[in-house]
């Protein structure tokens, strides 16, 4: 399928062959008939990709505190490489779009396949032929209004919630500065409610776009007396409401907006407008000024937009979903006509041209509404595209075929560079779930087909190697899925968020004869090898305490989330679990956990942990795991003592080692081990030799790692049994 992309760095647009979405639970597919491209807001994305490197720099400072933290942790070199592919990365573009629905995901019961709807949301809704969008940012078009109108619906639910905010009640005056795409229609769905409306523009061609629609009255700003109109307008007290959807980096509509409203009146900010708010014209009115957050209540949480969890009617009137299906109704009606506002339709194949029109960059022609058309017939649409080029690989005999499954940051940035270094192999194919991604990373390593669907990868005879870095909860499902294929498969930390994931894993293990591994690189590092070494002839059980400055993730990350990422304890802290095991030679056999109480705020229930973990030779491990620590100190650090010898890992870049009167110092760069452990995975395929990391190993550190969430949960010792996979609480000790 056609896809419309940015590439971060340049700012060019290009339409490329992507592989097409599969339906995932809780998912829409759609074919698109029409998109609408949002010339303010899509145009703000592309001036920022063509801005020079200080100019990005300047308009994210954030960003360049973390390049200066990568720096310090691996080094000028590797840092340029993430950044330069960070900022090659294509960007998918569009936000609203209409079509017909060819598949559900599961869970989907309101829309079927073959109905017409309205789509919403950046990431989901792009200007592609087929899209696949989370069920709440998905309404049902109405009879009467066909796709060219209901590509509309997202920028109308911006408008309609700008209205909302401004709280109006029948027969106030309202008025709307900037009309563009936004203000146009924001005019359109006041008219049809029957408020009198008062549009501001610099553009006289906009304002006079405005009155074809019924505004009662417009003012052309360095023309006409904006104040004297609008006090004149509304009787001289001021209007009831000023919408602001101008965009501007000053702050000139904010002032303006409190200069023409009356006292105690509301300003409801839409555009991306400065807001510098002059207590001179604010104060003495007490006016209300009030931020109306995109397309209306859902925006930004995920468990509305991605799970599909709905706000109850009563409780929240209007969600994101409920705006857009207003705006289909009002348009259903014959109230507003948004295709009045169209002024340009570009192919999906011309769609370059689209963008050079709204940013100016070949064309002055005036535009407003500009939509992009997509094929009206139904087809198949293909999840698997060839990347073959003169750049791709060649494959021989002897050769060990990898297929990537999942293109993150992780994937590119860390495990391709690791997979360079495994001796004769090659990544063949990439699949990630939106195909994009996917087609992108196949690109720069030179595989050979990219894909949307995982499953084809695993089903894929000439693939001997599944390397997988996906979230949390499908780790277990690609693991088993690629077991029973009996393909060789590699999935990142956690094997298992669930006690029952964990024992489907141990069933498939049982019945395949493929090598499963499991990402837990820290017992491959230089540095551990070496601690190692030093205790092995001792004649005590160890006692390790590890400290994690694990760092701050903000609580609507999707790690936190218990269905996708499990929570941090079980997605991160089995690294240590499993390096102390690995150590200590022994498996764990009893837990004890318990947490700080969480607030919500600064302190989440999964990110501060004290946990210790008895292993069956008799040593101990201590796991301090905190996000409360400061960003400047190393994330880790791991003391080691027995048998009259100490050791000191300081974040995998220094050693300090004790015995005696002996004090020894070793350092180098940082590593953990990913290139180590791939290496001795690839050796094991292509030999044939059992597993680098024996299944007994992986069960037990997944197994104690949810032992440590059932014990922070009951506030009990949890007892270990790595033979059937199961815990229990510790029997009391104390007496009645």
């Amino acid at each position: 399928m056609l896809q419309v992309v940015q590439n971060n760095r340049s700012g060019q647009i290009t339409v490329e062959e992507v592989p097409a979405p599969n339906a995932v639970p809780g998912q829409v597919v759609v074919q698109n008939l029409h998109s609408l491209v949002s010339a303010g807001t899509e145009k703000a994305g592309v001036d920022f990709a063509k801005s020079s490197l200080l100019g990005k720099a300047r308009s994210r400072p954030d960003l360049v505190q973390q390049v200066f933290k990568q720096v310090k942790n691996y080094g000028l070199l590797n840092t340029y490489r993430k950044v330069r592919d960070r900022l090659d990365e294509p960007q998918p573009l569009g936000y609203s779009s209409a079509g017909r629905v060819i598949a559900v995901g599961e869970g989907v019961t309101e829309i079927q396949p073959g109905m017409l709807v309205a789509c919403a949301g950046a990431g989901f809704a792009s200007h592609a032929e087929v899209i696949s969008v989370p069920k709440n940012l998905v309404a049902i078009v109405p009879e009467g209004v066909d796709s060219k109108s209901a590509s509309f619906a997202t920028i109308g639910a911006i408008a309609m919630q700008g209205i909302r905010r401004a709280e109006l009640t029948p027969g106030e005056s309202v008025g709307v500065i900037g009309l563009g795409l936004i203000g146009q229609i924001t005019v359109q769905i006041l008219k049809a409610y029957g408020f009198p409306v008062m549009g501001i523009d610099i553009s006289k061609a906009r304002v006079e776009a405005s009155q074809k629609f019924g505004m009662d009255l417009g003012v052309v700003i360095g023309s006409d007396n904006v104040s004297e109109l609008a006090y004149s307008f509304s009787s001289g007290h001021g209007l009831d409401a000023v919408i602001i959807t101008a965009a501007t980096r000053d702050s000139k509509p904010v002032e303006m907006a409190g200069e023409i409203v009356r006292e105690r009146g509301r300003v409801s900010a839409v555009g991306d407008v400065g807001m510098e708010i002059p207590r001179r014209v604010f104060y003495p009115k007490e006016i209300d000024f009030r931020i109306s957050r995109s397309y209306g209540p859902g925006r930004y949480d995920e468990s509305y937009e991605e799970y599909g969890l709905d706000y109850p009617l009563p409780w929240v009137r209007w969600t994101e979903q409920r705006n857009m299906q207003e705006f289909l109704r009002l348009t259903a009606s014959g109230g507003i006509n948004p295709t009045e506002l169209v002024t340009h339709e570009f192919e999906i194949s011309k769609a370059v041209n689209a963008y050079e029109l709204v940013t100016g960059g070949k064309s002055t022609e005036p535009f407003l509404g500009v939509l992009i058309k997509y094929p009206a017939e139904v087809t198949t649409p293909s999840r698997v595209v060839s990347t073959a080029s003169s750049a791709s690989k060649k494959t021989g005999s002897g050769t060990l075929k990898i297929g990537l499954i999942g293109a993150g940051n992780f994937m590119s940035e860390t495990l391709v560079l690791a997979l360079k270094s495994v001796d004769n192999s090659t990544v063949i194919a990439v699949a990630s779930a939106r195909g994009l991604s996917a087609k992108d990373l196949a690109k720069k390593i030179g595989a050979q087909t990219a894909s949307s669907d995982y499953g084809a990868l695993i089903s894929d005879s000439s693939i001997d190697l599944i390397v997988s870095a996906t979230r949390h909860d499908l780790a277990a499902k690609i693991a088993i899925e690629s077991l029973s294929a009996n393909k060789a498969v590699h999935v990142e930390k956690p094997l298992a968020t669930t006690l029952e994931a964990l024992h489907q894993v141990a069933e498939a293990v049982k019945s395949s004869s493929a090598v499963l591994n499991v990402g837990f690189n820290r017992r491959y590092a230089p540095l551990i090898s070496d601690i190692e070494n030093y205790f092995s002839n001792r004649t005590t059980p160890l006692s390790m305490f590890y400290r994690v400055n694990a760092g701050w993730i903000d609580a609507d990350h999707w790690v936190h989330d218990p269905v996708k990422g499990g929570g941090r304890i079980i997605g991160e802290v089995c690294h240590f679990i499993d390096l102390m095991q690995y150590l200590s030679g022994a498996k764990p056999t009893k837990v004890f956990a318990t947490s700080l109480v969480p607030n919500g705020k600064t302190v989440l229930a999964d990110d501060n942990a004290h946990i210790m973990v008895d292993f069956a030779d008799g040593s101990r491990g201590t796991i301090l795991y905190s996000a409360l620590g400061a960003k400047n100190q190393p994330k880790e650090k791991l003391e080691v003592l027995g048998g009259g010898k100490s050791a000191e890992l300081n974040d995998f870049k220094s050693l300090e080692t004790w015995s005696g009167s002996s004090h020894d110092k070793k350092s180098g760069k940082l590593d953990k081990g990913h290139t180590q452990m791939l290496q001795a995975l690839g050796n094991a395929v292509r030999n044939g030799s059992p597993s680098p990391i024996p299944f007994e190993q992986l069960a037990a550190t997944t197994l104690a790692t949810l032992a440590v969430v059932e014990s922070i949960h009951t506030g009990q010792p949890i007892v270990l049994n790595n033979d059937s996979l199961e815990m229990s609480p510790a029997p009391s000790t104390g007496s009645s």
